[in-house]
């Protein structure tokens, strides 16, 4: 997930355009994928952002940097040592790469660069990009893994297979 990230995102920060809001039509100044299906429109734009979901706290760059790399380690410590669980290692891998992306981003660029834009009948959806689906779909599974999952009567205990390895 990382690889095809940075690939993805090295192919959009060297040849996509800048999106242009002073062009508001399809394709926003970025490459048209599709237009008008089922009154959605999909375009490949580069857009910059220093922030964190739809460019929030952007003037706080260093601060959510920081706040992503605690994540990131709460998460690697919990499904390191915490997690007993087989079927969640997959979503929480899924967030743990998606958000290291972006992570490597902030210091390889100095932003994370976002390139899907989805406009969903007449509704700009915020650009995002690779990383951003893996999180998506990492979380979404864990969602409804609890929304499915029966209720373990056992506590959260300290996974000594860890050491075992």
């Amino acid at each position: 997930m990382i690889a095809i990230d940075a690939l993805i995102k090295y192919y959009a920060y060297n040849f996509l355009t800048s999106m242009d809001w002073l062009h508001p039509t399809y394709p926003y100044g970025g490459v048209g994928v599709f237009e008008n299906f089922f009154g959605i429109n999909f375009s490949l734009n580069y857009v910059e952002n220093r922030g964190g979901a739809w460019g929030l706290f952007a003037e706080l760059h260093e601060v959510l940097l920081a706040v992503r790399i605690g994540i990131i380690s709460l998460i690697g410590v919990y499904l390191i040592y915490f997690n007993n669980d087989p079927s969640r290692r997959l979503p929480f891998t899924l967030v743990l790469a998606g958000a290291i992306a972006n992570v490597f981003d902030c210091f390889f660029y100095g932003f994370v660069v976002d390139m899907f834009h989805f406009v969903f009948w007449g509704y700009s959806f915020a650009v995002f990009n690779w990383a951003d689906v893996s999180i998506f779909f990492g979380v979404l599974i864990l969602v409804l893994q609890s929304m499915f999952k029966k209720p373990s009567s056992e506590p959260m205990q300290f996974n000594s297979n860890f050491y075992q390895r």
